[in-house]
Protein backbone atom coordinates (compact mmCIF):
# COMPACT_ATOMS: atom_id res chain seq x y z
CA UNK A 1 0.00 0.00 0.00
CA UNK A 2 1.94 3.18 -0.77
CA UNK A 3 0.73 6.62 0.77
CA UNK A 4 2.00 9.87 0.42
CA UNK A 5 1.36 12.02 3.44
CA UNK A 6 0.36 14.94 2.07
CA UNK A 7 0.34 17.06 5.14
CA UNK A 8 -0.53 20.66 5.67
CA UNK A 9 0.87 22.79 8.68
CA UNK A 10 1.31 21.00 12.18
CA UNK A 11 -2.02 22.26 13.85
CA UNK A 12 -0.96 20.95 17.66
CA UNK A 13 2.95 20.56 18.13
CA UNK A 14 3.98 17.48 19.72
CA UNK A 15 5.20 20.13 22.99
CA UNK A 16 1.69 21.46 22.96
CA UNK A 17 0.00 18.01 23.50
CA UNK A 18 1.72 17.04 26.38
CA UNK A 19 1.93 19.82 28.35
CA UNK A 20 -2.07 19.96 28.06
CA UNK A 21 -1.93 16.10 29.34
CA UNK A 22 -0.27 16.97 32.20
CA UNK A 23 -3.27 20.15 32.83
CA UNK A 24 -5.43 17.55 32.65
CA UNK A 25 -4.30 14.94 34.48
CA UNK A 26 -3.94 17.33 37.46
CA UNK A 27 -7.65 18.70 37.15
CA UNK A 28 -8.36 14.70 36.92
CA UNK A 29 -6.06 14.01 40.03
CA UNK A 30 -7.89 16.92 42.14
CA UNK A 31 -11.47 15.81 41.16
CA UNK A 32 -11.30 11.92 42.19
CA UNK A 33 -8.76 12.63 44.99
CA UNK A 34 -8.89 10.04 47.79
CA UNK A 35 -10.91 7.91 44.51
CA UNK A 36 -10.16 5.57 42.09
CA UNK A 37 -11.37 6.60 38.65
CA UNK A 38 -12.28 4.24 35.76
CA UNK A 39 -10.75 5.26 32.48
CA UNK A 40 -12.30 3.93 29.41
CA UNK A 41 -10.44 4.75 26.36
CA UNK A 42 -12.83 4.74 22.79
CA UNK A 43 -10.43 2.81 20.43
CA UNK A 44 -9.44 3.08 17.96
CA UNK A 45 -8.24 6.64 17.77
CA UNK A 46 -8.40 7.91 21.26
CA UNK A 47 -5.04 5.40 22.02
CA UNK A 48 -2.45 7.55 22.20
CA UNK A 49 -4.02 10.08 24.06
CA UNK A 50 -5.54 8.12 26.78
CA UNK A 51 -2.29 6.26 26.89
CA UNK A 52 0.16 9.21 27.42
CA UNK A 53 -3.20 10.46 30.11
CA UNK A 54 -3.22 7.49 32.20
CA UNK A 55 0.74 7.60 32.09
CA UNK A 56 0.25 11.15 33.54
CA UNK A 57 -2.31 10.84 36.29
CA UNK A 58 -0.56 10.33 39.55
CA UNK A 59 -2.82 8.30 41.18
CA UNK A 60 -4.90 4.60 41.21
CA UNK A 61 -6.59 3.86 38.28
CA UNK A 62 -8.11 1.52 36.27
CA UNK A 63 -8.91 1.22 32.63
CA UNK A 64 -10.93 -0.36 29.95
CA UNK A 65 -11.27 -0.20 25.98
CA UNK A 66 -14.64 0.02 24.44
CA UNK A 67 -15.13 0.76 20.37
CA UNK A 68 -17.66 2.30 18.44
CA UNK A 69 -18.45 3.26 14.65
CA UNK A 70 -20.04 5.80 12.86
CA UNK A 71 -17.38 6.77 10.59
CA UNK A 72 -16.15 3.48 8.94
CA UNK A 73 -13.55 4.34 6.64
CA UNK A 74 -15.39 7.94 5.65
CA UNK A 75 -14.24 11.08 6.21
CA UNK A 76 -18.10 12.09 7.33
CA UNK A 77 -19.70 10.73 10.13
CA UNK A 78 -22.67 8.02 8.74
CA UNK A 79 -24.95 9.27 12.13
CA UNK A 80 -25.37 5.25 12.54
CA UNK A 81 -23.23 4.45 15.60
CA UNK A 82 -22.31 0.53 15.72
CA UNK A 83 -20.85 -0.72 19.49
CA UNK A 84 -18.12 -2.53 18.21
CA UNK A 85 -15.88 -3.98 21.47
CA UNK A 86 -18.10 -3.61 24.40
CA UNK A 87 -16.84 -3.60 27.97
CA UNK A 88 -14.26 -6.01 29.83
CA UNK A 89 -15.29 -4.78 33.74
CA UNK A 90 -18.12 -3.76 35.45
CA UNK A 91 -18.54 0.13 35.87
CA UNK A 92 -21.36 -0.18 38.65
CA UNK A 93 -20.64 2.14 41.29
CA UNK A 94 -17.63 3.38 39.77
CA UNK A 95 -15.80 6.85 39.11
CA UNK A 96 -15.78 6.73 35.28
CA UNK A 97 -14.07 9.12 32.87
CA UNK A 98 -14.74 7.92 28.93
CA UNK A 99 -11.27 9.14 27.01
CA UNK A 100 -12.47 9.98 23.64
CA UNK A 101 -10.06 11.93 21.13
CA UNK A 102 -12.40 14.02 19.31
CA UNK A 103 -15.73 15.32 19.69
CA UNK A 104 -17.47 16.26 16.30
CA UNK A 105 -21.00 16.00 15.52
CA UNK A 106 -21.58 14.29 19.18
CA UNK A 107 -23.54 11.38 18.43
CA UNK A 108 -21.25 8.61 18.65
CA UNK A 109 -20.29 9.95 22.45
CA UNK A 110 -23.78 10.51 22.96
CA UNK A 111 -25.03 7.31 22.13
CA UNK A 112 -21.62 6.18 24.25
CA UNK A 113 -22.83 7.98 27.01
CA UNK A 114 -26.67 6.95 27.24
CA UNK A 115 -25.07 3.34 27.26
CA UNK A 116 -22.36 3.76 29.66
CA UNK A 117 -25.36 5.25 31.86
CA UNK A 118 -27.77 2.75 32.10
CA UNK A 119 -24.46 0.41 33.91
CA UNK A 120 -25.23 2.83 37.04
CA UNK A 121 -21.57 4.45 36.72
CA UNK A 122 -21.16 6.88 40.49
CA UNK A 123 -19.85 9.36 38.14
CA UNK A 124 -20.01 9.72 34.22
CA UNK A 125 -17.35 12.20 32.66
CA UNK A 126 -15.65 13.22 29.38
CA UNK A 127 -11.96 13.77 28.59
CA UNK A 128 -11.13 14.34 24.77
CA UNK A 129 -8.12 15.79 23.24
CA UNK A 130 -9.87 17.84 20.68
CA UNK A 131 -13.60 19.52 20.20
CA UNK A 132 -15.31 21.21 16.88
CA UNK A 133 -18.69 22.66 18.28
CA UNK A 134 -18.64 24.14 14.96
CA UNK A 135 -20.35 20.56 13.80
CA UNK A 136 -22.22 19.29 16.71
CA UNK A 137 -25.52 18.09 16.63
CA UNK A 138 -25.25 16.32 20.13
CA UNK A 139 -25.69 18.32 23.28
CA UNK A 140 -21.86 17.05 24.94
CA UNK A 141 -20.25 18.27 27.85
CA UNK A 142 -16.56 17.78 27.93
CA UNK A 143 -15.12 18.22 32.04
CA UNK A 144 -11.46 17.41 30.34
CA UNK A 145 -10.68 18.87 27.06
CA UNK A 146 -6.99 19.47 25.53
CA UNK A 147 -7.75 21.88 22.44
CA UNK A 148 -10.62 23.47 20.68
CA UNK A 149 -10.75 23.37 17.26
CA UNK A 150 -12.40 24.92 13.49
CA UNK A 151 -13.99 22.58 11.35
CA UNK A 152 -11.07 20.92 9.23
CA UNK A 153 -10.49 17.66 8.97
CA UNK A 154 -7.52 16.82 11.19
CA UNK A 155 -5.31 13.82 11.82
CA UNK A 156 -2.37 12.40 13.56
CA UNK A 157 -1.55 11.15 17.24
CA UNK A 158 -4.69 8.88 17.35
CA UNK A 159 -6.63 10.23 14.44
CA UNK A 160 -6.66 9.07 11.10
CA UNK A 161 -7.03 9.35 7.56
CA UNK A 162 -8.17 6.28 5.60
CA UNK A 163 -6.88 4.05 8.73
CA UNK A 164 -3.24 6.12 8.34
CA UNK A 165 -1.15 8.83 10.17
CA UNK A 166 -2.54 7.76 13.27
CA UNK A 167 1.04 7.53 14.48
CA UNK A 168 2.02 11.11 13.52
CA UNK A 169 2.85 12.70 16.91
CA UNK A 170 1.40 16.13 16.45
CA UNK A 171 -2.11 17.12 15.00
CA UNK A 172 -2.31 18.03 11.38
CA UNK A 173 -4.57 18.62 8.55
CA UNK A 174 -4.78 18.38 4.99
CA UNK A 175 -3.09 20.32 2.48
CA UNK A 176 -5.04 23.98 1.56
CA UNK A 177 -6.82 22.71 -1.93
CA UNK A 178 -6.31 19.01 -1.11
CA UNK A 179 -8.89 16.86 -2.83
CA UNK A 180 -8.70 14.43 0.12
Amino acid sequence: MSHQPGQGPVQITTEEIQARIQELARKIEADHAGRVPHLICVLNGAFPFFADLVRAIQMPVTVDFLQASSYGDAQESTGEVKLVKDLQFPIKDRDVIVVEDIVDTGLTLKYLMQYLEGRHPSSLRIASLLSKPSRRKAEITIDYLGFTIPNAYVYGFGLDRAQLDRNLPFITSEEPGSDE
